[in-house]
């Protein structure tokens, strides 16, 4: 491994959270010094269950690299935990054998990258870099989530029915005649729709319903 003191001029990784999991004292101390040095706010631990242990708030875009094989509970068995909990955390797994069959599985459970010790310094903090990237946009998108469920909250159980059958494209006369309506009403409420949802078109309209898992409802 190349100097873990000098740090990496690697875009991507200027900010975030590391959690590191190996159960050599010798590779976490290497990483944590390689990973600090590239300003990355690190936590190391020496075995899955201590992880599982710590609290994280889940705030802040954060990832985990954390050993294939180590005694107890494995990285692939730490994957599925992960998975098990709801912590939505990239994970880069490192390797000392190779093992296609676990790599492949590991890649399948959704991990970032599967890199082979002794680690490249700058394919690592390469796969880090994409790993918080990927951190940032869950974020964003359970934020643009979050305000989307917000506004969805305004609308009457009227309004709503309108939302999800305008958002499947069937016009307002057809709307009014699967709501026992009229079509006036329907403009109506597809109107208030349109200003409480803050769509600036029908297509962010559509938008929108798929997000919320609304289009085509009634």
């Amino acid at each position: 491994m190349a100097d873990p003191t000098r740090r990496s001029a690697v875009p991507g990784v200027a900010a975030g959270r590391v959690f590191l999991v190996d159960d050599e004292p010798s590779v976490r101390r290497a990483l944590t010094r390689l990973l600090r040095s590239a300003g990355l706010d690190v936590l190391s631990f020496p075995a899955a269950q201590d992880f599982l242990a710590a609290p994280w708030s889940g705030e802040g875009p954060a990832c985990l690299v954390a050993d294939l094989r180590m005694p107890g509970l494995s990285g692939l068995d730490l994957q599925e935990e992960i998975q098990k909990r709801e912590f939505d955390l990239p994970i880069v797994f490192i390797s000392g054998r190779a093992d296609v069959a676990s790599g492949v599985r590991a890649m399948k459970g959704g991990a970032v990258d599967f890199l082979q010790k002794p680690v490249s310094e700058r394919d690592l903090l390469e796969a880090i870099g994409h790993a918080l990237e990927e951190a940032r946009e869950r974020e964003s998108d359970r934020s643009d989530l979050a305000a989307l469920e917000t506004r969805a909250a305004r609308l009457t159980p009227r309004e709503r029915e309108v939302f999800g059958l305008v958002a499947s494209g069937l016009p307002n006369k057809q709307v009014g005649a699967e709501l026992g309506a009229t079509e006036k009403t329907i403009k109506v409420h597809r109107a208030r729709v349109m200003e409480k949802m803050e769509a600036g078109s029908l297509a962010d309209l559509v938008r929108m319903a798929d997000r919320l898992g609304l289009r085509g409802q009634s």
